[in-house]
């Protein structure tokens, strides 16, 4: 076993909430090495814990993503019954309950009796931002943030960590850290705002999906078809500014000043009036010149086409018809 390893398998995980996250979170967990300590109120949940655990595993291994044998990193999953047994010695406590602040609020109070002094205590919360559910009364609330997952987390790594305003900087650059030794690639949101990144995101692109369905511009399954075969297809390879900065020969700038007005005029049908200033404009584009100076945005372009093509190549290689899932 490689030296970085063994220093993963001295991690502890301890998580709250057997359902579908709380068992992909072990899963990912375990898969970097970590101990595992799966708690939940149900014992129905509990007896299926290690069983669906497995499952996933298997599927890993089948797919060539698993660099241990699946009776390895399942031997790393335990399930308890109560909080104290899942928290005691953790680095970190991920909290996988329903998006009920009440829930969540008693839930946390638990896991801050229970954690060592140096454990993060996380919520996988989708919407409901930290300061709803835990306050300053609680004795631990500095260690208190949110880190929402892609859901699952070890096929769709991005987790986004979200502070409370009384959360300590040391407790989010630990959460960081150690977001990262789990594989995953933590992303830190500036503010609370309900959905955070993901899941506003995410929005946008539903609301105005059910409002083409409703004006009956398309169907539903072109708009999936659209996505799918469209920007689905860019969006794997590159986020949404990179898209438009290569899309437009001058970069992001450009295609502002070429197409702002028409997404603008988008906008306004839908009752939204966001415009992008030229103070916004040049805020992102001084971000995406930092990243990709203009000089080589050829290369970068052709970089973007090659990504492109190895994922057509794959496509086609496996099989999957445009349609199938």
């Amino acid at each position: 076993m490689s030296a970085n390893v063994v220093q993963r398998t001295a991690r502890r995980a301890g998580i709250v909430g057997g359902g579908s996250i709380g068992v992909a979170f072990a899963v990912t967990f375990a898969r970097a090495g970590w101990q595992v300590r799966v708690f939940d109120p149900a014992p129905e949940r509990r007896e299926a814990v290690l069983q669906e655990v497995r499952a996933r595993l298997d599927e890993l291994t089948r797919f060539g993503l698993l660099d241990e044998t699946a009776n390895d990193v399942v031997a790393r999953v335990a399930v308890v019954d109560s909080i104290a047994a899942a928290a005691a010695d953790a680095d970190l406590v991920e909290e996988c309950a329903p998006e009920r602040v009440e829930i969540k609020r008693e839930l946390f109070a638990e896991m801050d009796r229970a954690a060592p002094p140096k454990a993060v205590l996380a919520s996988a919360s989708s919407f409901l931002a930290t300061s709803k559910f835990v306050d300053e009364t609680l004795p631990g609330h500095a260690r208190c943030l949110v880190a929402h997952p892609g859901n699952p987390p070890y096929l769709i790594p991005v987790i986004e960590i979200v502070p409370a305003p009384f959360t300590s900087n040391e407790a989010v650059q630990r959460a960081m850290s150690l977001f990262s030794e789990a594989g995953l690639k933590p992303v830190l949101v500036g503010k609370e705002v309900e959905g955070f990144i993901f899941n506003r995101l995410q929005g946008a692109v539903l609301r105005e999906a059910y409002c083409l369905v409703r004006d009956g511009v398309a169907s539903v399954d072109d708009i999936d078809t659209v996505m799918r075969e469209g920007l689905g297809m860019r969006w794997s390879v590159i986020g949404p500014f990179e898209t438009v900065d290569l899309n437009t020969r001058g970069g992001i700038a450009s295609h502002a000043q070429k197409m702002g007005p028409s997404y603008a005029r988008m906008g306004a049908e839908r009752g939204q009036d966001d415009p992008w200033t030229s103070e916004l404009v040049g805020h992102v584009e001084a971000q995406r010149r930092a990243a990709l100076p203009l000089d080589e945005w050829d290369t970068r372009v052709a970089w973007r086409d090659r990504a492109l093509m190895n994922l057509a190549r794959y496509r086609r290689e496996s099989g999957r018809a445009a349609n199938d899932d």
